[in-house]
This record gives structure tokens, C-alpha cells and sequence, in this order.
């Protein structure tokens, strides 16, 4: 209690300080953050002119296809034209979907004047396709290609990303959805992906300059890139059964409410809830990193809305209208977006069943993460056990050994979604209670501040692989390590001059 009173007193100390001087960049180190290269513009600002314009984002359903990253002008919403960084000319990338158990081929070619890769988030791919500078591959350097090939074993909903100074960009738009259609999968009649994001207005004003963590910078919410009146509705017609597969390719939280219908959570990180029951008016709150599969009827003949809840200056943009075909009168439903709802439980939902792991059998190892926010003479740190990257202590494993994971969130005010590469884990116990409901398997964790929670997995697919927070900010300042495989080596020479930058 006393260390997290005078961490709460230093952080407090530290705001106090660094708004002072807020007319200075010299109070944080950024993390190598450029601010020219980092600025989200309105449509008057110079840095979009001669860039040419996004294209809506396209279905690509082969298992052989190139990715090419370069700089467009994209229109968040009418008058807010930002510069982005993109796959094939879109925000979000194309929308992949492959069948479970092809062979994929996917040529990313760099046409950004830094260097990028990419990350196949939740797909359990060999290490070497695992897109991390330094760790697993070098840098796409601009002009240059690279191959990508894995199969795809395990269905779900996932995406992919650059994970070179992934904190920035992401932010510019380098991201895509990634579906893997099962071959037993049930069948629905509209299957839609809605990827969530944020944006910055101003990059120049107070916000930007005090940091993530210490007010909200972000305040243009996006749903497929999209703000406000410019989200493409979702067209339905009566009868049908719907599956959205919502993706958060942001920095923060979104608590999401699907208007006028039952619906039932089918999938966490692409993994099967087993039996899951109906439920309605609940917010299904998902954070960086994270994916949830929702499905429902239409059964209430009308205009909907799904849309984000909360106070934050965003939160209205991020509004998606659903609308059935046949309907052609007036709609009646209204945002609610400031009412408290009850939030979605997935530790009490779904048939309890065998995830293959328990919290009273042995294991070859039991490992402790304390997650912690601090200060160091770089500014505001992130911490795993009390070490920052590339500082932190690795867990260090044997192929095939049974591995259980204490996660504690010790942050006062921080959450920390927390994404383990290359594998899936499975949730036992949170906050000292063992699961109820359905066996939980996921690749990506969120922990609120005083949060603990137990996970296990297998070392099953060698490697040298990342643990760390998926809210960028965090991971850029401190928050990872890896999970490194007993007598492993990468298949890659590191090259001191491709930049690599892991974060």
C-alpha cells in the first residue's frame, strides 16, 4: 500500500511538472517518436497535398497475394483528411480471408520511406514468419520485399500489423483484418468485420504533449476508418443470422452495445466459446489487441445502431448504423452511449468444459509478472517486474513444457492488454477466483489496475517470442519480454543498420 502511494505520488508530482513546461518537449523521452513523421492533420495542413487518396478497403480471398505498404491521404470524415500509412492504399488493409489448413504466400513489398514488417496477430505461425525486427527477422527496408508463408491451422478472427515502432505505425494505419473460415464453421448469412481504431486531431496542442497516459490525446474514433455520419452502415435483411467479428487495432478500450437485439459472444481472439447463451443491453468492452465474434437475428424489423459507450471526446463517432433492407420507415432508436450498462463477464459465460489445463495440476514452470508503471530519467516507464526492455528477465522454456503465468497489474491507473506471440494461453482464475463459465483460450489479456490473473500454455511451437502490452505506448516504454526456447536460433543474421525496432 505504501509503494503504490508513493508511486501515485510521484506519477501525480511528475503531471504537475511536465504541465508546467508544456510548451517544451524536453520533459519525456518519446521513444524515438518523430513528431513531423507522426502528425494526424486536418484537410488544411500541407502533408497531404500530392499524396494520392485511400481506396475502400478490398476482400482479398486467395492464398497467394502481395501487400504493399505506402503513404495516402485518408478522409477520416468530411474535413478531416489525415496522413496515413498504408496496405495496398486502405484503412484498414484489405480485409484477408483464407479457408483453415491452406498455404499461404503473402509478399509484403515497402514503398514507405521507413523501414515496416508485419505481425500476424493470434495466428500460431514458425517463428521466422513472426514479422519482429530483431527478434525473428530483420526490417523491410523501403524499396525492398520480403515472403511471408505459414498455413493456416487454427480458424478464427485475427489480424495483422506492423510491429516495426509499431507505436507509430499503427497509428498511421498499417493494419488489416486476417479471417481463417473453418471448415466447420456454423453457416451465417451476413459475416461482417468492423475494426476499431483511433485518431488525433491536433498533434499540436497541450494533449499530444502530455502523453498517452496522461490525457486522452486520441479523439477521433473509427470504425473501418471511418468517423461519425462516414461509417458505412452494416445492410441486413429480416431473418437473418449475422456474425460482426470486431477487432481493436487501438490504443484504448471500447465498450461496445449492439441496439434492438439478443446476440450471443461465439469467439474470444478467434477461439470458440462453448455453449454460449443469449444475452442483451450488456457492453462487450474490448481492449487493444483483442477480437470478439458476436451473433444475432434480426429479428426487430428497423434502423440500429452499435455503437461505443462512454464520455471520452470520441466516443460518438464510433457509431455503426444497422439497417434492415426491407425497412422504410423512420428510425426510432436513439444513442444511449452515457448509460452504465452491465458489462459482459467472460469468466461466468458459456458451458464450463475441458481447456486441457487446471490451476492444481503440475508444471514444468510457474513464472510471476508484475506490471507496474514508473519513472526513470527517460520520463514515464513501463515496467515487468520492475525492468524495463531489453532489460527484463525472459521466461525460458523446454519444448513441450506445461507453463503457468501469475499476471498482476500493480499500474494505479493503467491497464495493460497483455499479448503473448506465437502461442494461446488459457485464462483459469482471475482475481484469486477460478473460471466458471466456458473454458477461456486466448492470445491477449487485458488487466485492469489491481487486476491478477492466472493463465497457462504449452510450449508447443519454438521460438524466440514477445510477451508484452499491446497498448504500444506501454510496450515502446518498457513493457516486454520474451519467451525463449532452450537450444533455439533464429534463422536470421541481425543487421546493425536495418533499424530494427521491435516495440
Amino acid at each position: 500500500m505504501i509503494k503504490r502511494l508513493i508511486q501515485f505520488i510521484s506519477i501525480a508530482l511528475f503531471i504537475l511538472i511536465l504541465g508546467a513546461c508544456s510548451n517544451s518537449m524536453n520533459g519525456m523521452n518519446y521513444n524515438n517518436m518523430n513528431m513531423d513523421e507522426e502528425r494526424e492533420v486536418t484537410s488544411e495542413d500541407t502533408t497531404t497535398k500530392g499524396l494520392q487518396q485511400t481506396v475502400s478497403t478490398e476482400k482479398i480471398e486467395l492464398n497467394e497475394f502481395t501487400l504493399v505498404a505506402q503513404e495516402r491521404k485518408h478522409t477520416l470524415t468530411e474535413g478531416i483528411d489525415i496522413q496515413a500509412w498504408t496496405f495496398n492504399g486502405s484503412v484498414p488493409g484489405p480485409e484477408i480471408r483464407v479457408q483453415e489448413g491452406e498455404e499461404v504466400k503473402i509478399i509484403l513489398k515497402n514503398e514507405l520511406k521507413d523501414p515496416v514488417t508485419i505481425h500476424w496477430h493470434g495466428i500460431p505461425v514458425p517463428n521466422n514468419m513472426d514479422g519482429i525486427p530483431g527478434v525473428t527477422m530483420n526490417a523491410v527496408q523501403p524499396g525492398d520485399s520480403f515472403i511471408y508463408e505459414f498455413k493456416t491451422t487454427v480458424p478464427g478472427t485475427y489480424w495483422y500489423h506492423s510491429h516495426q515502432d509499431g507505436v507509430n505505425q499503427l497509428d498511421k494505419g498499417l493494419y488489416g483484418s486476417f479471417i481463417i473460415e473453418g471448415k466447420n464453421d456454423e453457416e451465417v448469412d451476413k459475416d461482417y468485420t468492423l475494426v476499431l481504431d483511433e485518431w488525433m486531431s491536433d498533434t499540436d496542442s497541450d494533449r499530444f504533449r502530455m502523453g498517452h497516459d496522461m490525457g486522452n490525446m486520441y479523439d477521433i474514433f473509427t470504425v473501418n476508418g471511418k468517423n461519425g455520419k462516414d461509417v458505412l452502415p452494416l445492410l441486413v435483411n429480416e431473418g437473418d443470422k449475422v456474425r460482426l467479428r470486431l477487432v481493436n487495432a487501438g490504443f484504448m478500450s471500447h465498450k461496445i452495445h449492439l441496439h434492438g437485439h439478443e446476440f450471443k459472444v461465439t469467439g474470444t481472439d478467434g477461439q470458440e466459446i462453448n455453449d454460449p447463451e443469449l444475452i442483451k443491453d450488456q457492453l462487450i468492452s474490448i481492449a487493444p489487441g483483442e477480437r470478439y465474434d458476436i451473433e444475432f437475428t434480426t429479428d426487430n424489423l428497423g434502423e440500429w445502431l452499435l455503437e461505443s459507450h462512454g464520455d471520452m471526446e470520441g466516443t460518438d463517432g464510433m457509431k455503426v448504423p444497422i439497417k434492415y433492407e426491407s425497412f422504410d420507415g423512420a428510425s426510432t432508436d436513439k444513442s444511449n452511449q452515457q448509460e452504465k450498462l452491465k458489462l459482459f463477464d467472460l469468466t461466468s459465460y458459456g458451458k464450463e468444459g475441458s481447456g486441457g489445463f487446471t490451476l492444481d495440476q503440475e508444471y514444468d514452470l510457474s513464472y510471476t509478472m508484475d506490471l507496474n508503471t514508473g519513472m526513470s530519467s527517460r520520463g514515464m516507464v513501463y515496467t515487468i517486474n520492475d525492468k524495463t526492455f531489453p532489460k527484463t528477465e525472459n521466461i525460458k522454456v523446454n519444448e513441450g513444457d506445461l507453463v503457468k503465468v501469475k499476471l498482476e497489474n500493480n499500474s494505479t491507473i493503467d491497464d495493460h492488454p497483455m499479448h503473448l506471440h506465437g502461442h494461446f494461453f488459457q485464462v483459469l482464475s482471475k482475481n484469486g477466483k477460478p473460471v466458471q463459465g466456458s473454458p477461456i483460450i486466448k492470445d491477449t489479456l487485458n488487466l485492469k489496475p489491481g487486476d491478477e490473473y492466472v493463465v497457462a500454455f504449452k510450449a508447443d511451437n519454438p521460438g524466440n517470442w514477445l510477451f508484452h502490452c499491446h497498448d504500444l505506448h506501454h510496450a515502446s516504454a518498457g513493457m516486454v519480454t520474451q519467451v525463449t526456447y532452450d537450444g533455439f536460433k533464429p534463422q536470421f543474421t541481425p543487421n546493425p543498420n536495418a533499424n530494427n525496432q521491435p516495440e
